[in-house]
């Protein structure tokens, strides 16, 4: 059997737990939770591009390979430089060189038969009504390769924060559609988190009334880039009077 006092005192020790949680109750006035996911989304159409501008040549022998890859990245770089592109938005990305094999026969021993160089240069165009006439006219110079072309926003900081306001009115919006289905009032925001802040990948459903650049020789496309923010936000339900 336990000791009276023990007994005692275990009593004492719920009751104070018991005072401890009931003025949480009260400050909060709240009878529950609604916790909901909402979605924004905001466009914009890019004004700057990333593209990488590639020469690959091949000679029978490695010295005479390098330097055609190079005389066409020379070519390619004084063109950047009439475009007026700053330095710090060029950079040599990808250099190499590398045998060509023959491998003839079915079990005869592979032979070299020249060499492969490779040259690649990432421009950063912050204006993209320039990219086109960039393209053709780097071609025309001896660049064989052009990769990772990406559109983009020199500042897509508020199209961002446009996508953010947008997730969390949307949020709202469901939580007082759950609150008014269930009949009960909606508190205020107890917690909100972002869950998802996606920069743009694509561009926003191929619009089709995307603007061609006319006046470039190679036309490009502008479309919009599309934006995406996921928050989570968690109402109190208001407690009944």
């Amino acid at each position: 059997m336990p000791r009276p006092a023990l007994c005692l005192r275990s009593a004492a020790l719920v009751a104070a737990l018991s005072l401890l949680h009931a003025p949480l109750w009260a400050q909060t006035g709240s009878a529950g939770m609604i916790t909901v996911i909402g979605e924004g989304r905001s466009d914009a159409v890019p004004d700057m591009a990333h593209v990488t501008i590639g020469i690959t040549a091949e000679a029978r022998t490695a010295q005479e390979a390098l330097r055609r890859s190079s005389e066409a990245v020379a070519q390619t770089l004084a063109l950047i430089d009439a475009a007026g592109i700053a330095p710090r938005d060029r950079q040599t990305t990808g250099l190499s060189l590398s045998p060509v094999w023959d491998y003839g026969r079915s079990g005869s021993p592979p032979r070299i038969t020249g060499y492969r160089a490779s040259n690649a240069v990432s421009v950063r165009l912050r204006e993209l009504a320039t990219l086109g006439a960039l393209l053709d006219a780097a071609v025309a110079e001896g660049a064989n390769r052009l990769d990772g072309l990406h559109l983009a926003l020199a500042d897509p900081q508020p199209v961002m924060d446009e996508a953010r306001r947008r997730a969390v009115a949307d949020a709202i919006r469901k939580a007082r559609l759950y609150a008014d289905a269930a009949g009960v009032s909606l508190g205020p925001v107890r917690m909100l988190s972002e869950i998802g802040a996606q920069p743009p990948g694509r561009l926003a459903g191929m619009r089709a009334e995307a603007a061609v650049m006319a006046d470039a020789a190679v036309p490009v496309a502008e479309g919009e880039l599309e934006f995406l923010a996921r928050v989570q936000i968690e109402f109190a339900i208001a407690a009944e009077e």
